[in-house]
């Protein structure tokens, strides 16, 4: 038996596996089926510490990577949910350690969690997802813990995390279209769909929106529901500034360390994290926020890879970055983010990409149009929804860039290094194009998350 990045290893990868087998795999928005599942489990989802919860379309990951560092600067025990995984199921559940750093769940622990639910279910229609998300629950309701982020899954108003009655704070980042079968075709849609998670009368942030239209839905909302609000570049924002972060709230300017995570669409991520980790009753100190900027972490979110077995088929000192940006809008920030290290320190730029056929290439794409020397693609392993790499890299061709299918990212790396011209600089590498890429391709660097 083998999961998308190889053999399975653990019992709880056996136990999703067998799963898997019995119930669907994909998204079949409504809650009906959690919400039975939650009462026969008691409800565990009731039981949990405060949940700072978070929704969007690009950004959230990184937020909810920004929140934990907070709390965790400031000796909080975090439980932190998100999806999807890049290597292990295990990645979707942080055990929150007191004044540590939180750790991925057990395998004893997540596969006793998973075969009770199992057990509760008692073979009744459900999604793994569901199942999944039950875990989280029943995680997090049984280890102590100060806090709970929950990164929510798919949308926000249907999605298997939104039985959450009364969080400590909703959070909302920037929407752009995506999942457009599930969620609709124009922002506003989205927008409506992911404001779902507002309750009445509680905390809401609102991250930067490039959309006035997703804006103007999120406001409205917070409105009709009652919820206290805070707007980026309205109630709070962040800028550069001489080589530092400044962030800006009621409370006055704070002068931060850069965050680790490269790219200047960190900084409103950033900011987003430290007004909901306020709004959600904690208290956050100076030297909160600049350890959290100095230890946060998200692989494959703009990563450098520095280290493994990949980069001995790479040109030597190539500057490797791995990120999971997967649709045009994500694929501006990452463009203006290697134009940024273009500017410090220009480099011929490759990109490696691997795709599933539910996103927009060309749109992706279009944004390295004026970057790029060359595109190679790649097949993502395991993956029913992966595209031909024939028709990705005729994606990127449409998009302007040149463009040619190879077997696997190895293979592209190898022709980097065997066309580089003859005293050229070592090139930069950017790997991406897909979360479920990125799975493959730290499997095979042999640098999972920990």
């Amino acid at each position: 038996m083998t999961t998308k990045n190889g053999p399975v290893t653990s019992e709880a990868e056996r136990e999703i596996e067998r799963l898997m087998t019995l119930h669907p795999k994909g998204f079949d928005l409504s809650l009906d089926r959690i919400t039975r599942l939650l009462a026969v489990l008691g409800n565990p989802h009731l039981n949990m510490p405060p949940v700072i919860h978070v929704a969007g379309t690009n950004g959230k990951g990184s937020t909810t990577a920004f929140c934990r560092a907070l709390l965790e600067a400031g000796g909080y025990a975090t439980h932190v949910h998100t999806s999807p995984h890049l290597v292990n199921w295990h990645e979707r559940y942080r055990i929150g350690v007191k004044g540590g750093r939180s750790r991925l769940v057990e395998d004893a622990m997540l596969t006793d969690v998973l075969r009770r639910i199992a057990d509760a279910n008692a073979g009744q229609p459900i999604t793994v997802f569901e199942i999944l998300t039950a875990a989280t629950f029943m995680l997090f309701s049984e280890q102590p813990a100060d806090a709970v982020v929950l990164e929510v899954g798919l949308g926000g108003r249907f999605d298997a995390t939104n039985v959450i009655a009364n969080p400590a704070v909703s959070v909302i980042m920037p929407i752009a279209l995506d999942h457009q079968a599930y969620l609709g075709d124009k922002v506003e849609l989205i927008a409506a769909e992911k404001a779902g998670i507002m309750k009445r009368g509680r905390p809401v942030v609102i991250g930067q929106q490039e959309f006035d239209a997703a804006r103007e839905v999120l406001i409205s909302t917070a409105e009709r529901l009652g919820c206290p609000f805070a707007v980026y570049a309205q109630d709070f924002s962040a800028h550069e500034e001489f080589g530092r972060l400044v962030y800006q709230d009621e409370d006055g300017l704070h002068d931060l360390p850069l965050p680790r995570l490269p790219g200047r669409h960190q900084y409103a991520n950033a900011a987003a994290a430290i007004r909901a980790v306020k709004a959600a009753g904690f208290t956050v100190t100076d030297e909160m926020m600049e350890k959290a900027m100095e230890t946060v972490e998200w692989p494959a979110r703009l990563q450098k890879l520095t280290e493994g077995k990949l980069l001995q088929h790479a040109p030597e000192g190539a500057e490797i970055w791995l990120d999971g940006g997967h649709n045009p809008a994500g694929g501006e920030a990452i463009a203006e983010a290697m134009a940024a290290f273009e500017e410090r320190q220009p480099r011929p730029l490759y990109l490696v990409t691997g795709m599933i056929n539910t996103k927009d290439p060309v749109g992706y794409f279009r944004a390295f149009a004026d970057l790029a020397e060359h595109v190679f693609t790649v097949r993502i392993r395991d993956s029913e929804a992966g595209l031909d790499p024939v028709v990705l890299a005729n994606a990127a061709y449409d998009a302007g860039l040149v463009a040619e299918p190879v077997s696997s990212t190895i293979e592209a790396l190898e022709e980097i290094s065997r066309r580089q011209p003859e005293g050229a600089g070592p090139p930069r590498i950017l790997i991406g194009g897909s979360l479920y890429f990125a799975g493959n391709v730290l499997t095979d660097n042999g640098t999972p998350p920990t």
